[in-house]
């Protein structure tokens, strides 16, 4: 599995933490760790709005199988990300989250509040997170015996998002751009995700977003 890191402006200090904690839970587990940033104050901003576009382009495209990102409160990362298609992002501020969010919602991105509570011990709770999150297939249901019923309703809400909104392709084109190109035109963008894309539409949109031809 392949698992972006995205995170926001106001929280960009805190990414080499992010990573940290994240690749050495996951990495054990044979997953990936692609970090999108931002890197620091001085890399190029994201805000919590971008991240739902960059989310939904690495989702939608194949270039990652899985999204960890969040803001200050959580809440604007999560509402940016659900507006897309093909994403489904849990707010998760502890390991039972995260673990009744893989179990019962089996979504692709969380969004973490990075600045409530992020003190002492603060890279802890980022581990059990992420130990809760990937540490077994998620979708089994919890608890167990309500398993049939809560994949039923996974079904359902699939269906019905899939019948909400519009390609992803269509929402690219038809918002600013300059609010595009200004999500896709980082380091991190170029150096990934045209070899780690696989879906060749959504590659070449975005390569025109980056050369500036659409």
């Amino acid at each position: 599995m392949k698992i972006a890191l995205i995170t926001e402006n106001s929280q960009a200090v805190k990414n080499e933490i992010i990573e940290k904690a994240l690749k050495m839970v996951v990495e054990p587990m044979g997953h990936t760790v692609r970090n999108y940033g931002m890197y620091g104050p001085d890399d190029a901003q994201l805000t919590y709005v971008q991240i739902g576009i960059l989310a939904a382009v690495l989702l939608g495209g194949g270039a990652a199988d899985y999204v960890v990102t969040g803001c200050g409160t959580g809440e604007g990362a999560t509402l940016a990300c659900n507006s897309f298609p093909g994403v489904i992002c849990g707010h998760i501020e502890d390991p039972l989250d995260a673990y009744t969010f893989a179990q019962i919602n089996d979504g692709n991105a969380i969004a973490i509040p990075f600045a409530k509570g992020f003190g002492w011990g603060g890279e802890l709770n980022l581990e059990y997170i992420f130990e809760k999150l990937f540490g077994e297939p998620s979708g089994q249901g919890y608890p167990r015996e309500r398993a049939v019923p809560e994949q039923r309703n996974k079904r359902i809400l699939d269906e019905v998002r899939a019948a909400a909104f519009r390609p992803l392709e269509d929402i690219l084109r038809d918002l600013d751009p300059e609010l595009v190109r200004g999500t896709l035109d980082r380091k991190s963008v170029r150096e990934y995700f045209a070899g780690d894309c696989r879906c060749d539409k959504l590659r070449g949109l975005v390569s025109e977003i980056l050369d500036g031809s659409m």
